[in-house]
């Protein structure tokens, strides 16, 4: 107990440093993120820096569910790939702890970490992501700073347009200033004209006080009826010597109520979700039935489905029986016994009809559309209180595999497999999102589609580590490339340093001239090329094949042990035996006669086939040679003249 407490706190001390740091990075990236989307929304209005800060504080909260797994697949990544290429990874296995047992500290705390999600995206997101979208539509709506550039037209006052061709900061003075006034209207608009002037604001901020000096003012006024047929035009021009202007500009910051945006889906918690998911429902059950109603009411063929009627003095609504017939009356005949203008005229008002009554249901059933909307939307939010945690669980044994796999740590490789996983991540989870939202999927099939996508990725990278099997191998894939696709395959054998199972040179040619002979045999069972009906009848037999690539690879693994250079060298002159489908593609004879009577999809397998089947007799062929001089060389009657025969 002692030793396995000692790597759980080994192993946390690895990870939780590593963690905390990638958290903090990841984090202060989409916050950036965040800051380069709204930085014009928040520049140049004179905000303060706490309400800055408190901007920022509660994006940071926002954004921790996308900043959360990335940083626990980088620092799982980190640390078991520090692990692996320390070789501490191998130290801890061959004392007997299995990789499952290294994992398992860690993994208890990232399950800690997925309930605190759990518990952080229910109670302390919603209240978050409130003050942070108030303060933001708060801050758009504030006006910017009043700074008015020299030699350009200033916009940024409503209702003016304000030109300075100079400006003297030291004497805080404008010259040469024009002010165009539309705040009345573009019809009537005021023109003012100063040499020179000085601009301030009123204590309360909420009005600008523009001083003007030697200057003319220019206004047209509305009509006052004309005066003997003249026109009723009047205009008015006024020169002054100073004047003060008072222009209405709030610049104060008012925040919005946080009332707004508790009543949004971002605002509430999972019994609130349900609760606004459950009351729209029934929105849109009684709207849907309404317009159901409606259309069962429409009269068939001209015939009301109900009549309204007098009993006991009451007025009653009551359905109309239905007129039973003594024989039955086709239509078709009906029309076309009619006049054609009338047959005309009766598709005419069928189809005009049809159209007013299907854009009618239409516009009924923009309501329920507008509510099917906002229950999705509260339902993508509602899954979202489940989907951090399981993320979080998933990249971790995508994380720790992976670094115990490639056993690169530091900040380079795991970085860069960390981010193309995540952007692959990202990109299908917004593409659920999207349909999700669209309505085009269901909520939870949206939702849970990165997850899903992912899951089975950990399941698969946590097995392969396990068992210590080569994901990433080079080699290893480019022999499954060579055996789907028929490419020839070479063998490497190194001399080895310690040697426990000497070759004894009688065993090795005993095995040499039995699996010669047994190659042989194979060659003289199948002496020529196969025609097409007896490639899909019988083709090679494969379980001789695999007898005889077992064979092959038994001499050579005997060969690996030997001291003697040549006979390494002669032993990885041996091909490779190939188990291809295509050698004997079907063992039953049956089977084999009705896909060969497939003669279009047949005849280009044949010919694949004849061509791997070619390759295998060579490869044979080649094995019965290097035999030949293998037990040359153990007898010590090898010649380089051998090579080319």
């Amino acid at each position: 107990m002692f030793k396995i407490k000692r790597l759980y706190t080994f192993m946390l001390s690895r990870f939780l440093p590593r963690f905390l740091m990638t958290f903090c990075i990841c984090l202060f990236i989409v916050i950036m993120q965040f800051l380069w989307r709204y930085i014009d929304e928040l520049v140049g209005k004179g905000l303060s820096i706490g309400l800055i800060g408190e901007l920022f504080f509660h994006a940071a909260l926002s954004l921790l569910p996308l900043a959360l797994p990335l940083s626990i697949l980088l620092a799982a990544l980190m640390t078991f790939g520090d692990l692996g290429e320390h070789i501490e990874l191998t130290a801890l296995k061959s004392s007997g702890i299995s990789l499952t047992t290294i994992m398992k500290p860690i993994a208890a705390l990232i399950v800690l970490v997925a309930i605190g999600a759990f518990f952080f995206m229910n109670n302390a997101l919603p209240r978050s992501q409130v003050k942070m979208w108030t303060l933001l539509f708060s801050m758009r709506q504030t006006s910017p700073t009043l700074d008015i550039p020299e030699g350009t037209v200033y916009s940024q006052i409503p209702g003016y347009n304000i030109y300075v061709k100079r400006k003297d900061k030291e004497r805080d003075m404008l010259y040469n200033v024009l002010i165009y006034d539309v705040s009345v209207g573009t019809m009537f608009p005021r023109i003012v004209a100063a040499d020179s002037g000085r601009l301030s604001m009123t204590e309360d901020k909420r009005h600008l006080v523009l001083t003007l000096y030697k200057g003319a003012w220019y206004e047209e006024m509305k009509g006052g009826g004309g005066v003997n047929g003249m026109s009723g035009e009047l205009y008015r021009r006024e020169t002054f010597h100073d004047k003060e202007i008072l222009i209405p500009y709030d610049a104060n910051f008012t925040r919005m109520d946080d009332e707004t945006m508790k009543s949004q889906y971002v605002g509430k918690n999972i019994a609130e979700l349900q609760q606004t998911i459950d009351s729209v429902r029934l929105k849109v059950d009684s709207a849907a039935n309404l317009i159901v109603a409606k259309m069962r009411s429409q009269p068939e063929c001209g015939v009301p489905l109900q009549r309204t009627v007098h009993k006991d003095g009451k007025t009653v609504t009551e359905p109309v029986k239905e007129v039973k017939l003594d024989r039955t009356i086709d239509v078709n005949d009906l029309i076309k016994a009619m006049p054609e203008t009338e047959q005309q005229m009766l598709v005419n008002q069928a189809l005009m009809r049809a159209t007013t009554a299907m854009q009618d249901v239409q516009f009924q059933g923009y309501p329920v559309n507008d509510n099917n909307f906002v229950i999705r939307r509260h339902q993508i939010e509602l899954m979202k209180k489940f989907t951090l945690s399981l993320a979080c669980l998933i990249f971790f044994f995508i994380g720790a595999p992976l670094g115990a796999i490639i056993r690169k740590g530091g900040l380079g490789m795991p970085i860069v497999v960390s981010v193309l996983l995540f952007i692959v991540y990202y990109i299908i989870d917004n593409m659920g999102y999207k349909l999700a939202r669209d309505g085009r999927w269901e909520v939870w099939q949206g939702m849970w589609l990165s997850s899903a996508v992912l899951l089975p990725l950990g399941v698969f990278l946590t097995k392969k580590a396990v068992n210590d099997s080569a994901v990433f191998n080079p080699d290893a894939w480019l022999n499954f490339l060579r055996r789907f696709t028929g490419l020839h395959q070479t063998r490497k054998l190194e001399a080895k340093e310690v040697i426990i199972n000497e070759v004894d040179e009688a065993q090795a040619i005993t095995m040499a001239t039995e699996l010669k002979a047994a190659a042989q045999a194979f060659l003289d069972r199948y002496p020529g090329r196969q025609r097409y009906i007896d490639y899909w009848q019988q083709g090679y037999d494969r379980a001789a094949i695999k007898a005889l690539a077992e064979q092959v690879d038994g001499v050579v693994d005997y060969l690996s042990n030997s001291r003697d250079q040549m006979v390494l060298n002669k032993a990885m002159d041996y091909p490779v035996i190939r188990q291809l489908l295509t050698y004997g593609p079907v063992g039953n004879k049956t089977i084999g006669t009705v896909l060969a009577a497939l003669f279009p999809i047949g005849l280009p397998v044949w010919l694949i086939g004849l061509r791997h089947q070619r390759n295998l007799k060579r490869d044979i062929q080649l094995t019965i040679k290097t035999s030949d001089q293998l037990m040359a060389i153990l007898n010590g009657e090898y010649s380089r003249e051998m090579e080319y025969k």
